[in-house]
């Protein structure tokens, strides 16, 4: 369990690097509101203190948050990473990825389904965010500290009462560090400005960025990539549509891979696959890797990036199926790549690492399903969002975007 101020603390942090917009005033000196979160429930209150006694102020605040965290059972004890799972080496190549006798690490727990990891990094404050998506919200998790809900909602806005995985997935930051979410619920691709990414004392506004295929509603957006000139690739399975291809709403009779251009011309890449899934560029951007989660045929293809964005006639890179058909849990979700090419793939049996010619090198098993990953910290250290666990480990890899060794 864990107790935080919501509002200074997520102010201070997303907005380190630039002041409040003019039509938006931060919260006055005597209103803090304190959150309470454990487990599924989370608690919240304002509290309003009188400003004419500074010192009746504070103890009044020490009085209210003590009573308040007794009523809620919190506390704000610091977490200890333990070991969990085991690593498997496959190929001595491995070792110059993951030294010898390194194990994953547990950082928080308690989650609905974790997916859709993004390192930020602000002026004076790095963590991750992530989604949680049957709760419909997005998480912060910064170090020594327990995880809070940053955006809520996060991927379905409607008033109308539903079920499934109405959240969002897919989260990236573009080049002016506004946040673009694949909206499971709202069936859209959308994109949270930099200004309006202070939680707490202001309404959340997202704003579309692509909502159809020539007037057919997507079926749920789900994980995405944006490639150095600013287009984003992304992918549409069915997993938010609460029948999935059955479910009565879907107005597509296919699961596509799209790009979105920044001038908004949307494009139709592929339509062959049944579960489009994770995303990710090779280095140079001339190869698009995309997952296949489907246990009939769970596997990522490479497509050829042609000059003007489009892609060529894909191949299979690795087929897991057998791995299914084994008992293996997990089936191909997100993945990254860094800086040598190699892919981090999530699937069955956890993190699995291809070499750019498609070897398996060695898996990740942190006992958990794994739906996706982030490279963060400098570029070495790899977060995995396990079904209701955030994990990580310590690589010799760098992530793309990250400085070089």
């Amino acid at each position: 369990m864990a107790w935080y101020g919501l509002d200074l603390s997520m102010a201070a942090l997303l907005s380190a690097t630039h002041p409040w917009p003019e039509k938006n005033t931060p919260p006055s000196n005597n209103e803090v509101q304190i959150t309470c979160e454990s487990g599924a429930a989370i608690f919240q209150t304002k509290i309003y203190l009188p400003t004419e006694s500074l010192m009746f102020s504070m103890k009044s605040t020490f009085a209210l948050i003590f009573t308040f965290l007794m009523l809620v059972g919190c506390s704000a004890s610091q977490p200890e990473y333990a070991d969990v799972g085991e690593v498997y080496r496959i190929s001595p190549e491995f070792d110059q990825l993951i030294s010898p006798n390194t194990y994953a690490k547990k950082l928080a727990e308690r989650f609905e389904w974790a997916e859709g990891p993004v390192w930020i990094e602000r002026k004076d404050a790095k963590g991750l965010i992530f989604t949680d998506i049957p709760r419909n919200r997005v998480v912060l998790w910064l170090e020594h500290e327990d995880p809070v809900t940053l955006i809520h909602p996060a991927g379905y806005t409607g008033n109308t009462n539903r079920g499934g995985e109405m959240g969002a997935n897919g989260l990236a930051f573009d080049a002016n560090q506004n946040l673009i979410l694949c909206q499971h619920g709202d069936r859209r691709l959308a994109m949270l400005k930099r200004e309006d990414q202070v939680s707490g004392y202001r309404k959340i506004k997202f704003e579309t960025l692509v909502d159809n295929y020539n007037g057919k509603k997507f079926n749920s957006p789900n994980d995405l990539i944006i490639k150095s000139n600013g287009d984003i690739y992304f992918t549409d399975p069915p997993y938010g549509l609460e029948g999935y291809t059955s479910d009565p709403k879907r107005e597509l009779d296919f699961q596509g891979v799209y790009r979105l251009t920044k001038d908004k011309k949307l494009t139709l890449l592929t339509k062959e696959l049944t579960r489009p899934n994770g995303i990710a560029f090779s280095p140079d951007e001339k190869t698009l890797y995309v997952s296949n989660s489907d246990s009939l045929r769970a596997i990522w293809m490479a497509y050829p990036v042609n000059p003007d964005g489009t892609i060529g006639k894909g191949k299979v890179f690795y087929d897991a199926t057998a791995m299914v058909k084994e008992g293996k849990q997990g089936l191909p979700d997100g993945m990254k790549v860094d800086q040598k090419g190699n892919i981090w793939a999530t699937g069955p049996g956890g993190v699995l690492v291809f070499s750019p010619a498609g070897k398996l090198l060695g898996v990740i098993n942190v006992g958990k399903v794994v739906a996706n990953v982030a490279f963060g910290n400098d570029g070495s250290v790899l977060y995995m969002t396990a079904n209701d666990t955030l994990c990580r480990i310590k690589t010799n890899a760098r992530g793309l975007k990250f400085k070089a060794n």
